[in-house]
């Protein structure tokens, strides 16, 4: 187990980090993230990376985390920025403020918000999403493009 952890720790971390932009915490969390994986480990059936399954497990873990201690979001996270690139698809991105896209991503149902997160905060690969949805690549694209469409209409 330790070797894992030398392996994936910083993978997990940054997961969290990007999703909490708060040190601190996703330190925290990902100590919990491996102690639940040890708890879990006989159900890992090797149906994906142990690195998504990791990420799946840290997700669910901030999630519980975020239930037991609601509080507000940072919205001034410079890693929002992520989502502000050069590439076309974020053209539209760039003219509107960072607060204006967190309260778009925030308004996205699920499992478009996940996905868009995951993607653009995350660095995750549509194979990777796929796999923490358990499901297929393709409907992890399928989806991103939907999650995009949607917020492109937002703007519009």
């Amino acid at each position: 187990m330790e070797e894992i952890y030398q392996r994936y720790a910083k993978t997990v971390y940054h997961f969290l980090l990007v999703r909490t932009a708060n040190d601190d915490l996703a330190q925290e969390l990902t100590q919990e993230t491996f102690y639940q994986a040890i708890r879990s480990i006989d159900r890992f059936d090797e149906s994906c990376k142990l690195s998504t399954w990791l990420c799946a497990i840290a997700k669910n873990v901030l999630l519980t985390y975020q239930r037991k201690h609601p509080a507000t979001e940072n919205i001034e996270n410079p890693e929002v920025q992520a989502l502000q690139g050069d590439s076309t698809e974020n053209v539209v991105m760039n003219k509107i403020s960072n607060v204006d896209i967190l309260k778009m991503l925030h308004g996205l149902a699920e499992p478009y918000r996940e996905v868009m997160y995951l993607r653009t905060l995350g660095g995750l690969s549509f194979k990777e999403i796929g796999e923490v949805y358990t499901k297929s690549e393709n409907w992890a694209r399928v989806t991103f493009y939907r999650a995009k469409e949607k917020l492109r209409k937002d703007v519009e």
